[in-house]
């Protein structure tokens, strides 16, 4: 669970899911999406210098929380507080947060992201990372419990 202690059932929220015991906005945010997963669907242009992603879903619902779930972590990476710590690449990822600009642009269904960094290394983080979300909207809470793979750090590189 991306909370470090084990991963809560659904909680009040409903047939679709809501924070379970002990969780944070921010974690409620990311198991309603993992719930709604199959609601989800997702383009990712990898770029030389990052990603751009365009994350939608045709629910009301759904699209809000994409938004939400977005600019919370966007804040957190900001704030240098982690979601997802015990995994070595959301780790590694918010290691090198400052390395890292976001633009978010909402879509009628969703949102638009432009994720880009002037590092190598962080470049493939990014787009690790993205490959990683897409696992989420394939695969739900079952992605969620994997470890994922930190890429090698290029020879000579600055970080």
């Amino acid at each position: 669970c991306p909370m470090g202690n084990g991963c809560p059932g659904r909680g009040a929220g409903g047939a679709r899911g809501g924070p379970g015991p002990g969780m944070d906005d921010d974690h409620a945010g990311f198991h309603f999406l993992l719930q709604n997963h199959d609601r989800i669907r997702r383009n990712v242009t990898k770029l030389p210098d990052g990603v751009e992603t365009v994350t939608e879903s045709d629910d009301p619902e759904v699209a809000a929380g994409i938004r939400k779930h977005v600019a919370a972590m966007a804040r957190r990476l900001k704030e240098g507080r982690p979601i997802h710590a015990r995994d070595p690449l959301f780790a590694e990822l918010f290691r090198h947060a400052d390395a890292i600009v976001i633009v978010e642009e909402p879509t009628e269904k969703g949102l638009r992201v432009r994720e880009t960094s002037t590092d190598a290394y962080v470049v493939e983080l990014i787009q690790a990372h993205a490959e990683v979300v897409d696992g989420f909207v394939a695969r739900g809470m079952a992605e969620m419990h994997r470890d994922h793979a930190v890429p090698k750090k290029p020879p000579g590189g600055p970080t």
